[in-house]
């Protein structure tokens, strides 16, 4: 008979092995983009030098065309360090290093996700992944297509999406999610208190509250619609996995804090971003046939493993808590 430990005993141990296959990968992921942007040609006309006023983020206003010295590749730069910081963060803490939580795995077959926020980027960005797959394989059953925004320069596009997990996540969580619920769940005020809960909002002991969860829904909601209707908009065929992928950052930043919601969004963007366009310069192909090649097939089967891996080990988890407190 399989009861919750011994499912647990028996996924531990190749659970701990995906995790630590997809740990290798994001790491790998930062020399990737740094060869993409600098030593390919993913910028057709123009490269790593363009001044970043030139973008045309800027084009119609004062800061359009000013001479600034800092250009793509320096903010390209700027931005890695900032990813590497959160990175090692992410690695080694809050109270265990990955690799340490990844031998208790092996052994008990219980992830302590409080233990480490690498860990819970992993899981959570695979099964981000797998629910982000799962809607648009309905949404292209019933031909609802789903296309990016017409950004012309695939290098423009690099730092866009590099540069978005850092300003969405201060604005849609930091700010929609984690002011509001200090504002619900409190007790008292202090300007470091305060910083605190906006860094990690389970010191608020929130993770288990409906009022968190409603509002989580709420700006995942938010998040969706702003996909299709802001800036430069994608089709309409976005809002309902950009909505899943804003309430799974809301629920990873209420649990885990908001280093967990910027690095998994991270994941979403860079990691699989710098993969593709790799593969694409490299092996000569364009983006679209890259979807078909081998590695990142590869990826996309490790990365569905290690979400129904998460899934069972998240459930078995759950259930034996039931079970002790009842």
């Amino acid at each position: 008979m399989f009861t919750q430990d011994r499912i647990l005993n028996l996924i531990g141990i190749p659970h701990a092995a995906i995790l630590s296959v997809v740990f290798g990968l994001f790491l790998a992921s930062f020399p990737i983009g740094a060869h993409v942007v600098f030593s390919s040609d993913i910028g057709n006309t123009i490269n790593y030098n363009l001044p970043l006023t030139h973008l045309d983020l800027f084009e119609g206003t004062q800061v359009h065309r000013l001479p600034v010295d800092i250009t793509l590749g320096d903010a390209f730069v700027i931005i890695w360090a900032l990813y590497v910081i959160l990175f090692a963060v992410a690695t080694l803490g809050p109270y265990r290093r990955f690799d340490r939580t990844i031998s208790d795995i092996m052994a008990t077959g219980r992830p302590n996700r409080s233990a480490n926020y690498m860990l819970g980027i992993i899981m959570w960005f695979s099964i981000l992944v797998l629910a982000s797959s799962i809607i648009i394989g309905i949404q292209n059953h019933f031909e609802i297509e789903t296309r990016p925004p017409d950004v012309e320069n695939d290098l423009v596009m690099f730092f866009y999406i590099t540069l978005a997990p850092i300003i969405e996540e201060t604005g849609f969580r930091l700010l929609l999610v984690g002011i509001p619920v200090f504002l619900i769940y409190a007790g008292r005020f202090s300007p470091g208190y305060f910083l605190r809960c906006l860094w990690r909002p389970d010191t608020l002991g929130t993770t288990t509250q409906k009022r968190a969860l409603v509002v989580i829904v709420l700006i995942g909601v938010l998040f969706g619609f702003s996909h299709i209707a802001l800036g430069e908009p994608w089709s309409e065929g976005k809002f309902a996995q950009a909505t899943a992928s804003g309430i799974i950052l809301g629920w990873a930043y209420i649990r885990y804090g908001f280093v967990a919601a910027v690095m998994i969004h991270w994941a979403a963007n860079y990691f699989i971003f710098a993969y593709i366009h790799f593969i694409s310069q490299t092996r000569m192909i364009t983006v679209d046939e890259v979807t078909d090649h081998t590695m990142i097939f590869s990826i996309e089967i490790i990365l569905v493993v290690c979400a129904v891996l998460s899934i069972a080990t998240l459930v078995a988890g759950r259930m034996i808590r039931s079970t002790v407190t009842t």
